[in-house]
């Protein structure tokens, strides 16, 4: 049975396989498969036929290029609704005819753009491909796919949507367009319709623009420029972009010219002699306001939704900008800057924001954009400087942190501070005045801005967290990688690492909203021509990135005017009359930067003072008094002007105590105190130990007593103060700090007895002789300082 069962299982499966054999080889069968590629062929043909008819189904028609009106503008406003500024608002296109363009334009445009125009029939199957296969597979747009057909219509009949259906549409528009035009009519309307930056939409306004004539008097350098420019304009505009990227993009454009035969290698070299000699007038937009804001917004747009929807896409966008507070701040810059004139400094810079929610209020990106001789549009406001000392509350929030206290005791004096520098192998700080204070509370180090405590509290807390705190905080240039912790040391909280005043305006904030992180924006709304909203910015709560307790510490440190006094006087221009405002002042080393920022829990502004070309100011406006602080005075005052009085609100963390005055340890009968903030458990509960008791030899003067003469209490007691602190970074078991301290001491209080440290020891020998007495120690007061 078993062998009957195989049998009809293999004559099955041999039956079934000769089946299958037999079907496949009559599918192969040539009619076959001939018939089958047929019908599939058809099908295909078929259902693109119906395709291409249902995306026909609504295409504009290419009449409407003659008569193409410029899309409606895209809209800046304000957080009140007020116009910024309107991109193509204020401008009446002049169409021109084609023989009223120059040659060497047409030829430049053709020659970056479209080297086959007179050849192609308005489409050109590889930048289809680009535009269909590469740009969804490496998902950014690949360069040069567009004829200048496909980008005529592009942007005057069709949306700017990146999809098959709207590349297919360019794709008949465009062959129904080249059949309906000659070339010259589709160039012609082409160079008219094209947006070439700013509000220059064709090629007379571009040329009106830029160069101040005419299109039909353009030169060769001139032509190669203009035709360079719609790719990107925002990226190659001479108004926007300080880094000339557009000789660049011109050098491109007049190599296509010459290798198409356009033009002589002779007049390829002199056209880029001209270019780069090209100087720019001031840029006929006198109806914008707030410009480097406006430029700020435009290239933050740009990267939302790129350069041909920003131009031409009829956007409204809803901006935090005060046009009022922007308006009166660029005013008082400009006054301010008359007085300046002799002190050797050329810009300044100014920051507001709204300190709940982050938004800017005020951009004044230098003195005046339209100053091209002095690089009026260069945006000071978001270009990274050397902040100075502006930094510091940083780093004592880190201190504080770690448990140090505004009333810990360090030493201001002249210290010699190792560092991995073959050529320079210690650093030495110095003060802003060249004096030493000696011992100093961190209350009064910080709010007087010295630099020997700050220094000193750098090594003591560490480099790594104090950039990583910056970090937290909005300082974006302070990431504590390898790299950048290879780059900086000691001076870090001197200035020795860039941040813009953006930045530091805003990480200020952190301390003003106790201790929560919210990022500076400028996009309230974005909405499209029927409304739609494209963006909208969402109100977050922010990240917690310091404790709430050390960032009251902080401000109210900065708000002290008497914590200040000794280095900026009691009538400043730190002080906001009627006002509790926190600020710190800072200046660099080489004197090139001037900075203030300021702020109180709902309000920050900062301003910066200096020379876009890095060169020393003059040192009368580089005190951190003079210079930036009194624009930031007069703008604080004015951003409060008509809003309530607020006083930072004291978190429960926080408990006050009344402290010694001099040492900062608990009160000493009989001597100054003042009262002093604290971190709850971080309180003084002892008295400074500043304040020693040491045993002193009854026999022999100056000398400390023998362990013999302590064991038979004959020793007089002496209430001394001393100054001692380690040195946490030496390598070489010398204590640089305690050598500086000493030294001062000894030049301060030569003759003082009280301020001596005695380190030898009695060797008086008793007489064994004689009876043994048990004498009493003499006590000495405790010292005042």
């Amino acid at each position: 049975m078993q062998y009957y069962s195989r049998l009809r299982r293999t004559s099955a499966t041999k039956r079934h396989g000769s089946l299958s054999a037999h079907s496949i080889r009559r599918f192969f069968k040539a009619g076959n498969l001939a018939k089958y590629a047929f019908f599939g062929l058809v099908a295909i043909i078929l259902v693109g036929f119906l395709y291409v008819l249902w995306v026909s189904r609504d295409l504009p028609t290419p009449g409407k290029l003659a008569n193409g009106d410029i899309k409606d503008s895209t809209r800046i406003m304000d957080r009140n609704d007020k116009l910024l500024y309107s991109f193509y608002k204020d401008y009446n296109r002049i169409y021109v005819a084609l023989d009223q363009i120059p040659v060497s334009l047409r030829n430049a445009t053709i020659a970056i753009e479209d080297k086959d125009f007179y050849t192609n029939k308005g489409f050109s199957l590889t930048g289809m491909f680009r535009g269909l296969v590469l740009d969804p597979i490496f998902k950014r747009r690949a360069t040069g796919g567009s004829t200048i057909t496909q980008q005529l219509v592009k942007n005057t009949l069709l949306t700017s949507e990146r999809t098959a259906t709207r590349k297919l549409k360019e794709l008949i528009l465009a062959v129904q367009v080249d059949s309906r035009y000659s070339k010259d009519q589709i160039l012609e309307m082409y160079l008219n319709n094209i947006p070439y930056g700013g509000t220059a939409v064709g090629i007379e306004a571009a040329s009106d623009l830029y160069f101040n004539k005419h299109a039909k008097d353009l030169t060769i350098a001139q032509s190669a420029f203009l035709a360079g420019l719609p790719q990107l304009p925002s990226f190659y505009s001479p108004y926007i972009n300080k880094d000339k990227t557009y000789i660049g993009r011109a050098e491109a454009v007049l190599k296509r010219m010459k290798d198409d035969g356009f033009i002589t290698k002779k007049q390829q070299e002199q056209a880029l002699i001209e270019i780069k000699k090209f100087e720019f007038g001031e840029q006929k937009t006198a109806a914008i306001k707030a410009p480097h804001f406006v430029m700020y917004v435009r290239q933050k747009l740009v990267d939302m939704f790129g350069e041909t929807l920003v131009s031409n896409g009829n956007l409204t966008i809803k901006t935090t900008l005060d046009a009022s507070l922007q308006a009166d701040s660029e005013k008082i810059v400009t006054e301010e800057f008359e007085k300046f004139k002799k002190y050797k400094v050329n810009n300044a810079s100014v920051v507001a924001t709204d300190v709940k929610t982050g938004g800017i209020l005020v951009m004044v990106g230098s003195k005046d954009y339209f100053d091209t001789e002095d690089e009026g549009n260069f945006n000071a406001a978001t270009s990274l400087r050397q902040p100075g000392s502006s930094l510091k509350p940083i780093m004592y929030a880190v201190a504080f942190e770690k448990g140090y206290t505004p009333a810990a005791l360090v030493m201001d004096v002249k210290t010699e501070f190792p560092v991995i520098d073959p050529t320079d192998p210690t650093y030495t700080p110095v003060n802003y005045d060249g004096k030493f204070r000696g011992p100093v509370q961190l209350r009064f180090a910080l709010g007087n801005s010295l630099n020997v405590p700050a220094v000193k509290m750098l090594a003591r807390v560490g480099i790594r967290p104090v950039m990583q705190k910056g970090y937290d905080m909005g300082i974006d240039n302070w990431e504590p990688t390898t790299k950048n912790l290879e780059n900086v040391g000691l001076s870090l909280v001197l200035g020795g690492r860039e941040a813009s005043l953006l930045q530091i305006t805003s990480a200020y904030s952190v301390f003003a909203r106790e201790g929560i992180r919210k990022d500076p924006y400028a996009i309230v709304e974005v909405k499209d021509r029927n409304g739609k909203v494209l963006y909208k910015h969402e109100e977050s709560a922010g990240e917690k990135v310091l404790d709430a307790g050390v960032s009251f510490l902080i401000s109210h440190i900065l708000l002290d005017n008497n914590a200040r006094q000794e280095a900026f006087g009691s009538r400043s221009w730190l002080v906001v009359s009627g006002r509790s405002v926190a600020v710190k002042t800072g200046t660099t080393d080489q004197k090139r930067d001037n900075w203030t920022i300021g702020y109180t829990p709902s309000y920050s502004v900062g301003v910066w003072v200096g020379n876009n070309d890095n060169s020393p100011l003059d040192p009368r406006i580089a005190s951190g008094v003079t210079g930036a602080s009194p624009i930031w005075n007069k703008v604080m005052t004015r951003v409060l002007k008509g809003t309530k009085s607020e006083e930072f609100k004291k978190p429960d963390s926080i408990m006050d105590k009344q402290i010694d005055a001099f040492s900062g340890g608990v009160p000493i009968d009989g001597q100054p105190t003042r009262v002093e903030y604290f971190v709850r458990g971080t309180e003084p509960s002892t008295k400074s130990p500043i304040y020693r008791t040491v045993k002193m030899s009854k026999h022999e003067s100056g000398k400390l007593a023998s362990d013999e003469e302590v064991s038979r209490n004959d020793y007089d007691t002496l209430e001394v103060i001393n100054f001692i602190e380690e040195d946490p970074i030496s390598t070489d078991d010398k204590n640089r700090w305690q050598e500086a301290i000493d030294a001062w001491v000894a030049e301060h209080y030569k003759d003082d007895p009280k301020y001596k440290r005695p380190s030898e020891k009695s060797n008086y020998k008793y007489d064994t002789s004689q009876p043994e007495n048990t004498p009493t120690p003499t006590p000495t007061p405790t010292p005042t300082p």
